[in-house]
């Protein structure tokens, strides 16, 4: 069973960069974030799943703290920022929870590749805006509405007669 829809890289840091000594979880090439940076914790789960759910911690609760990353710009972490919403902490903590799936590991990857999914999202700046007219026709039918809704209106309003 493939989770996720990217695939998860930690490199082996031995390998790949000798200078660095620490796995980092790749988000694109220009973004590595170290594993140090990403506190894990293990939580129990809720739902059914009788006492195996009562005894295990298999949920998993990712906390990354956005304004001490040493590995985003200020632009990507204005855009965590913004698309993290109501997961970021007062204290600038994005806190991701995983517990779909029945094993600690699993739920691990998860939360490791909603976290990429994220990053990989902020990282693309938003397309600009263009301004455009509002087509003639449309604004012609817009008045013609305004003009025939007016005169509704108008009929309504007492007769008044004169003698």
């Amino acid at each position: 069973m493939r989770l996720g829809r990217r695939l998860l890289r930690v490199l082996n840091p031995h390998r790949a960069f000798p200078e660095c000594r620490q796995p980092m979880l790749v988000i694109s090439p220009s973004i590595r974030i170290p594993l140090s940076e990403i506190s894990l914790a293990y939580i129990r789960s809720s739902g059914p799943g009788g006492q195996h759910v009562n005894k295990t911690s298999t949920a998993v609760q990712l906390r990354f703290n956005i304004g001490d990353s040493a590995s985003l710009s200020d632009d990507i972490k204005l855009r965590l920022a913004r698309l993290a919403g109501s997961r970021l902490t007062q204290g600038g903590d994005l806190i991701i929870e995983a517990r779909r799936f029945r094993s600690q590991e699993a739920n691990r990857r998860d939360a490791l590749d909603r976290l990429s999914t994220l990053i990989a999202r902020a990282e693309r700046p938003p397309r600009a805006r263009r301004a455009t007219t509002v087509p003639r026709a449309e604004l012609r039918r817009r008045l013609t509405g305004k003009r025939i809704r007016s005169r509704v209106k108008k009929l309504r309003t007492r007769v008044v007669m004169e003698e």
